[in-house]
């Protein structure tokens, strides 16, 4: 990246970005950090004027020296939004095939939030947020989707303070009019920016993405910010390699059944023909025993008739013999 070390500003950054908010370490750091860039995302997403919003608080930040790199660290983020509704925000590029319900997990721990004692009636609303970098599996083809529990047959909502909202940052050019007018677009086209130069046209004329951008570059060029962003993306890079190992293995795992059952049917095959033959055996060996059988009467036949032909014989040889003498 170079910039003009005399005025250190997106404004003067060239070629590529490091380090985007796509990454959910710099995405949560920024958020967390800039007031600012939090009122404005937030603005946008729940189509809110800046002075409708009173106060947003992070209620989970970062630790300093915390490990970017563990497993459990957490980065989505917790904010409280005029001090009655929990909204969640979570940046999530790696598609894990389990979003519908990861989401729906999210958004279920932050809404059981009474304690003991407290009426349901103060249940606050809530709101779980996700920008993902990839469309979900069961999800239609969709920009910005917000989902809330309704009645199947009129489609009144149960409640309104039970919502789940998708942001597909891979399909941008599907944004309605609503999206555009609330800059959402912009957003998104901010979040996925691989260059400075597309930074300055997505940020231009607009408070909030400015200040977004300025926190971007500012990150991007602290050292220590960067080597947890690149220890985020170590993380996914091995991940997906596990994703993509996993996927592998339940693909065998699916070919081997696929045989397994073939070999079944062909088993079941064989087991019926093997049937066919033993029965046919089984005939033969029934024919073979009457032929024995028969065999062996006969036989006693030949030898009794053989028997009496000699006594036959004999007699008239005797009578020849007594006739000549």
């Amino acid at each position: 990246m170079k910039n003009d070390t005399t005025a250190a500003s997106y404004r003067n950054a060239t070629g590529p970005i490091d380090y985007g908010m796509t990454n959910d370490y710099m995405f949560r750091t920024i958020l967390q950090r800039n007031n600012t860039v939090l009122k404005g995302l937030i603005s946008a997403v729940l189509r809110l004027e800046p002075e409708e919003i009173h106060s947003v608080v992070v209620t989970n930040p970062i630790e300093p020296g915390v490990s970017s790199d563990m497993k459990e660290f957490i980065l989505d983020i917790h904010v409280m939004l005029n001090g009655n509704t929990v909204i969640n925000l979570e940046m999530q590029v790696q598609n894990l095939h389990n979003w519908e319900d990861r989401s729906l997990s999210y958004l279920c721990r932050s809404f059981d939030q009474l304690t003991r004692g407290e009426d349901y009636t103060e249940t606050k609303t809530v709101v779980h947020i996700g920008f993902l970098n990839f469309t979900p599996d069961r999800n239609p083809l969709e920009f910005f989707a917000i989902y809330k529990l309704q009645n199947m047959k009129n489609h009144a909502v149960y409640s309104d303070k039970f919502t789940l909202g998708v942001v597909d940052l891979t399909h941008i050019e599907l944004a309605t009019e609503e999206d555009r007018e609330w800059q959402l677009d912009r957003w998104a086209e901010l979040f996925t920016a691989s260059t400075w130069e597309e930074i300055r046209m997505i940020a231009k004329n607009s408070e909030y993405l400015s200040s977004a951008s300025q926190s971007l570059y500012e990150l991007n060029t602290d050292d220590i910010e960067r080597q947890k962003c690149r220890a985020r993306e170590d993380y996914y890079r091995l991940q997906n390699m596990m994703v993509r190992e996993q996927m592998f293995l339940r693909d065998e795992n699916e070919k081997l059944t696929v045989e397994n059952v073939k070999l079944g049917e062909k088993n079941g095959e064989l087991e019926e023909k093997n049937g066919e033959l033993e029965e046919k055996n089984g005939e033969l060996e029934a024919r073979n025993d009457k032929l024995t059988e028969e065999n062996r009467e006969l036989k006693a036949a030949l030898l009794a008739r053989e028997s009496a032909l000699v006594d036959e014989i004999e007699m008239l040889r005797r009578k020849l013999e007594q006739t000549g003498s």
